[in-house]
C-alpha cells in the first residue's frame, strides 16, 4: 500500500523547508498561508511549483510547507527542494528527470563570513597615505 503523505526537507541559504505531499487537487500551503500570499511574486512562484511541471504531477498533490529562516529567495528555493525531494520519494523513477534539470541539488552558496580587519567579507577600509 502506497504512503498516505511524502515528506522531505529542502534547504538553501539560511532558509530551512519541511514539505508534505498529500494526494490532493494541487492546492499549496506555506505557513498555513495561501501560495499566492506567501510568495509575492510571479518569479517566485514559477520557481517552487517548478518540479510540479516538469514532472506534470501539479494537480495530483496538495502541499504543505513550512519554511523557516531567511528571506523570501532562499524560502522559496528551500520549498523547491524539498518538494523535489519528496516527488522522488513518491516515485523513484522522477529522479533522473528531476536530477536531469538540477533540482535535486542543494544550492550551496551561502553568505561568506566578515574577516577581522575588513569591513566586509572582501571589502577593506579606505586606505590613506598619510
Amino acid at each position: 500500500m502506497a504512503a498516505l503523505e511524502y515528506y522531505a526537507t529542502g534547504r538553501r541559504k539560511t532558509s530551512t523547508a519541511r514539505v508534505f505531499l498529500r494526494p490532493g487537487s494541487g492546492a499549496i500551503t506555506v505557513n498555513h498561508r495561501e501560495f499566492a500570499n506567501y510568495f509575492p511574486t510571479d518569479q517566485l512562484r514559477t520557481q517552487v511549483r517548478r518540479p510540479l511541471l516538469l514532472t506534470e504531477t501539479g494537480d495530483r498533490f496538495d502541499i504543505l510547507a513550512t519554511v523557516a529562516g531567511g528571506g523570501i529567495n532562499g524560502q522559496a528555493g528551500a520549498v523547491r527542494l524539498g518538494i523535489a525531494r519528496a516527488l522522488v520519494e513518491f516515485n523513484t523513477e522522477l529522479r533522473r528527470q528531476l536530477k536531469k534539470e538540477g533540482l535535486l541539488t542543494s544550492d550551496s552558496r551561502i553568505k561568506e563570513r566578515k574577516k577581522y580587519g575588513l569591513a566586509g567579507a572582501r571589502k577593506r577600509f579606505q586606505f590613506s597615505k598619510r
